[in-house]
């Protein structure tokens, strides 16, 4: 009778677990040649430890950044980042995907510096068919100047989650329904750069690049890629439905990634497109279903 009872709570728990969402597997970490190449000004990136561990300097002669090997449509995407220390004014650290058509789709995460002892802002965008202006942006929780922390993308044909430290942060779901478009047939290449943009990251421009504080620094580790490699002249990726991230429980968030999500819509965000009236009179179509409004 135990026994029985047992067995029934498990197909209870299992078919709870399936009728929700999922956690993104755990990231394998790679030597940053596994998977990446350096894509300009390749003396200011620094290797250490056989290349697990790289440093982007920017100066006031230039910055720097990587790009992925291959390219890819779906997967699951995630780097280890310790920001910009001090006073990072000025600076951007970007860390997204990107295709390269003239309507090319992008996926972004963008850390804006600021004044020491002021925090991070973490900006996210999606660009569909070369249209982005989908701009959403919160204060971390934590100071990512400290240690490092974990920043990841998980994308498939039902959604994008933006993850740090495997917190949602934002979905943005596939309405094509809506009539809104969504990544899904571009392929794109994962790229990383530490750039000066101080006529607009910090406080619209107000907020100059301190040049007597340069180099200023941002590390890396971890380069873990999981997703479907594709030329770039592919339109469908062939493992479709094949991949741990392609399965029906990352085709939504359970309901304590929700709640998670809704911690950081409440507690974080400072600026969402959806409640800008003065932008979008009407709120955008998607927004109610990827759980903006």
């Amino acid at each position: 009778m135990a026994s029985h009872h047992l067995c029934c709570m498990l197909l209870m728990l299992l078919l709870s677990v399936a009728a929700f969402g999922a956690a993104p597997r755990t990231s394998v970490d790679v030597p940053f040649g596994r998977n990446y190449v350096p894509t300009w000004a390749f003396d200011h990136i620094k290797y250490f430890n056989g290349g697990s561990e790289i440093q982007l300097y920017l100066d006031k002669y230039t910055g720097t950044g990587f790009q992925s090997k291959g390219s890819y449509l779906f997967g699951h995407f995630s780097m280890h980042i310790k920001m910009v220390p001090g006073d990072s004014a000025g600076t951007v650290t970007a860390f997204y995907l990107s295709s390269q058509s003239s309507e090319h789709d992008e996926i972004d995460f963008e850390f804006l510096g600021n004044r020491t002892g002021q925090p991070y802002i973490l900006q996210t965008n999606v660009y569909t068919g070369g249209k982005g202006d989908r701009e959403q942006r919160i204060f971390l929780w934590f100071d990512p100047t400290q240690k490092y922390h974990t920043y990841s993308i998980l994308w498939n044909l039902y959604q994008i989650v933006f993850m740090v430290d495997d917190v949602p942060i934002r979905v943005f779901k596939n309405n094509r329904d809506l009539g809104v478009k969504f990544p899904f047939d571009q392929p794109m290449k994962l790229y990383s750069s530490l750039w000066n943009a101080d006529d607009w990251a910090t406080r619209g421009g107000q907020e100059k690049t301190d040049w007597s504080k340069a180099p200023f620094v941002a590390s890396y580790k971890g380069f873990h890629i999981d997703g479907c490699e594709a030329s770039v002249q592919a339109r469908f990726c062939d493992t479709q439905g094949k991949r741990w991230w392609d399965q029906k429980g990352f085709q939504d968030l359970d309901s304590y990634q929700w709640r998670r999500l809704r911690w950081v819509r409440d507690r974080y965000t400072i600026y969402n497109y959806c409640n800008d009236r003065s932008r979008y009179p009407t709120t955008p179509l998607e927004c109610k279903r990827d759980g903006d409004i």
